[in-house]
């Protein structure tokens, strides 16, 4: 069961999830294609890239897998982080605003960063989130 399930209120359902974006794993992905092609040419340096890039690629599963970010009748809950978690679980009526920053590439593939702003200061910031304009939209039409 996941986080966001097991955490519900009484009468609360989740209207929405989300989750990490894909673009999480280019750069892992990045170092294993050129690790890959290097033991063709140099097989000890192409090895140690290799690892790396497998190395590189073990948190952002481990991230990918447990990141969840939900939106009830009732509140926003989000988690993030396996052995380390960071959640927030806030109101709807008390989210004051909603920003998403989106770059030219979080455009075209529909990923950015989402920043909740609470009622007592609380501002929270999460990357690569899949989605954020969608995600913003379902916390705002739920909240009115």
């Amino acid at each position: 069961m996941s986080y966001i399930e097991s955490n519900l209120l009484a009468d609360e359902q989740v209207v929405y999830k989300g989750k990490l974006h894909w673009v999480i794993f280019l750069k892992p992905a990045a170092l294993i294609l050129l690790g890959g092609s290097s033991l063709l040419i140099q097989p000890f340096i192409g090895a140690i890239v290799l690892a790396v890039g497998a190395m590189v690629a073990l948190p952002a599963l481990v991230d990918y897998l447990s990141s969840e970010f939900g939106v009830t009748n009732k509140r926003v809950i989000i988690k993030v982080g396996f052995v380390r978690h960071r959640t927030l679980e806030l109101l709807l009526r008390h989210v004051e605003a909603i920003s998403v920053d989106q770059s030219v590439a979080g455009r075209i593939f529909d990923f950015g960063s989402l920043t909740l702003t609470g009622t007592g200061g609380v501002k929270e910031l999460f990357n690569n989130v899949t989605a954020p304009l969608e995600f913003g939209r379902r916390i705002q039409d739920e909240a009115t």
